[in-house]
């Protein structure tokens, strides 16, 4: 599990902007806040390469409660 980053704001397009801290998390993986609920999934990497935002697609009925809110990038199970 990384430190994805902090969200921004909900867009009118019903996805999460979050400015990335350290290591961007690949689309397709899924955040989760700090108690290990999945929030969304990460669907677009863009902007600066030093620090990048991400966009998110949220899987939650209220996404609007986790503007300001620290999200975490889980790795995915992989499959053997």
């Amino acid at each position: 599990m990384i430190r994805a980053g902090r969200v921004l704001h909900f867009t009118p397009n019903q996805n999460l902007v979050i400015r990335v801290e350290k290591d961007h998390p690949s689309v397709g993986q899924m955040l989760v806040d700090g108690d290990l609920e999945p929030v969304g999934k990460v669907t677009e990497v863009f902007g600066p390469v030093g620090k990048p935002y991400i966009s998110a697609k949220p899987v939650v009925s209220d996404p609007e409660r986790f503007v300001g809110k620290m999200l975490y990038a889980v790795s995915p199970i992989q499959k053997r």
